[in-house]
């Protein structure tokens, strides 16, 4: 499997940090895993709908310039698609035989810009929940872990 990740925000957190390097440690067997880390707009204590519009958008923006025109684009969105792990491994090989490259994209606290989501060509969510942009980095790692095992006939826990 490869694939590339664009994400907004910076790992802070030690166990963050250790969860992500351990994965793509182990995805190494399968192919590799480009992690594109870009910096997250800072928002003020009190900021107003339009600020944070103009925030999302310069995310966006940033997020753009990563994603070429052949790319097949996943939008990690709450209002996504949802499939289980055996589902999103067939995707993802389905994916890679189309013979793109394969962008998973994480927002930044306030969520996706609309340029961003029209790009996608899927969006997928994970959860109605709301989870912080740096643990769900640390889900998607996992889960293209178990994506990649249940691909090459491995066992994995249900």
């Amino acid at each position: 499997m490869n694939a590339t990740i664009v994400c907004v925000g910076k790992l802070k957190e030690r166990w963050q940090k250790e969860a992500c390097a351990e994965y793509q440690k182990r995805l190494t067997r399968y192919g590799s895993v480009e992690l594109i880390e870009l910096p997250d707009q800072s928002e003020p204590e009190k900021s107003s709908e339009a600020l944070e519009r103009q925030l999302i958008d310069k995310e966006g923006a940033q997020i753009m310039r990563r994603i070429k025109p052949t790319d097949w684009v996943v939008a990690l969105c709450i209002l996504g698609s949802r499939m289980d792990s055996p589902k999103l491994s067939r995707e993802i090989d389905r994916w890679q035989m189309a013979g793109k490259r394969i962008v998973f994209v994480i927002g930044g606290s306030l969520g996706l810009s609309d340029e961003v989501q029209r790009r996608a060509d899927v969006k997928l969510s994970f959860s109605d929940m709301t989870f912080p942009h740096p643990l769900m980095r640390v889900i998607l790692l996992e889960q293209l872990y178990r994506a990649a095992r249940i691909s090459a006939g491995e066992r994995y826990h249900k």
